[in-house]
């Protein structure tokens, strides 16, 4: 296991991490290299939940609107230093996806809906006027924080690399082989001694805390957002067309899809929407036809049929 999760660091996460510390120096858009990690972030944490346990939590970006508003609360209400803050976020998060775990009961469709619902109902509560005092309300937050974009750049690596490592480990460990076992076929492994519930669980709120950390950083870049701005439906659907075109419950996938999806985006996208919705369509329809277990899986396909 060790030797495994120690290949995966070695020639996944390091390297990645690297690229991204170095682009600064030939790249001079930072804002959008520090989308791509926000992104690669979310993808790698929807891979954890989804990945590992089957679940996919359609609302996923209600654990990054918890934490960019668990930031902007540390910084107005508690003076915290914005280090600190961002911890704040995460356990922000953390505490949303406690309050959430009773949907874990649930299944396929009907959890990722409900989850949907939750992040809606989330919003309104946070975007609710007589909340103005506490969360800003539907006038959004204007923070006063230091403007640093190699700080938060730097720290949105970090967090990148802790949660790929997460990744990493559970590909390897007892305990991820568990999940996945779990996720294939429930029944046998309860019949194993499997403790299901705890494991999705841990996966669950592992998965929340990555994007509370994410959102909190984000707020802190941003320093000025809007309800609507950090609980938008496309982060989720992003992550989770990221995750499963790379490859879900694998440590490369998100990664592909990422890299790939949204540099196509932000190439045409923006430009040519047409172009790239069309590009994008195609990409879908034939990765779901001939590659459904995602891009990363077409290597180990083509091994198994040399």
């Amino acid at each position: 296991m060790h030797r495994l999760f120690l290949r995966d660091i070695g020639t996944v996460v390091l390297p990645l991490a690297v690229l991204f510390a170095v682009l600064p120096y030939f790249y001079d858009n930072g804002l959008l290299l520090l989308n791509f990690v926000v992104f690669l972030v979310l993808a790698q944490g929807l891979n954890l939940t989804y990945g590992f346990s089957g679940y996919l939590p359609f609302g996923y970006v209600g654990f990054f609107g918890a934490g960019a508003y668990g930031f902007s609360m540390m910084m107005t209400l508690a003076s915290a230093p914005p280090l600190l803050a961002v911890l704040g976020g995460g356990v922000a998060a953390l505490l949303v996806g406690l309050l959430l775990t009773p949907l874990l009961r649930l299944q396929g469709a009907y959890f990722g809906l409900a989850s949907l619902a939750a992040s809606e109902a989330l919003l309104h509560l946070i975007g609710n006027p007589s909340l103005q005092d506490l969360t800003g309300g539907p006038y959004g937050v204007r923070l006063n924080t230091p403007y640093a974009p190699q700080s938060t750049y730097v720290l949105a690596i970090v967090i990148l690399v802790l949660t790929m490592g997460l990744v990493a480990w559970l590909r390897h460990s007892r305990f991820g082989l568990q999940l996945q076992a779990a996720r294939d076929n429930s029944l046998a492994a309860s019949m194993a001694g499997i403790d299901i519930v705890f494991g999705r669980l841990v996966v669950w709120l592992a998965s929340a805390v990555a994007a509370g950390l994410i959102g909190a950083v984000f707020a802190w870049r941003a320093s000025t957002f809007f309800p609507d701005a950090v609980f938008d439906i496309n982060f989720s659907i992003f992550a989770i067309v990221f995750t499963l075109f790379g490859g879900a419950g694998t440590l490369l996938g998100p990664v592909l899809g990422v890299m790939l999806l949204y540099g196509l985006y932000n190439a045409i996208g923006v430009s040519a929407p047409q172009y790239f919705q069309l590009g994008f369509g195609l990409l879908i329809v034939v990765l779901v036809l001939f590659f459904p277990e995602g891009l990363a899986a077409i290597p180990r396909r083509w091994a198994r049929h040399g």
